[in-house]
């Protein structure tokens, strides 16, 4: 199950730089490409906001 980013993103941009994989698009709220996700949680441990979290 891919990690998933709430409306609680401000779209600073520290979790996209994190992602090994890339996963992550810009946006108004930051998105995750659940195909491209390898649940390593990299993500979730470098957000700021604590706005992602597995489903």
């Amino acid at each position: 199950m891919a990690y998933v980013i709430s409306e609680d993103c401000i779209a600073c941009g520290t979790c996209i730089d994190e992602c090994p994989v890339g996963a992550i698009s810009e946006g108004d709220i930051y998105s995750i490409d659940p195909d491209a996700c390898t649940e390593c949680g990299t993500c979730a441990d470098t957000c700021p906001n604590e706005a992602i979290s597995l489903p």
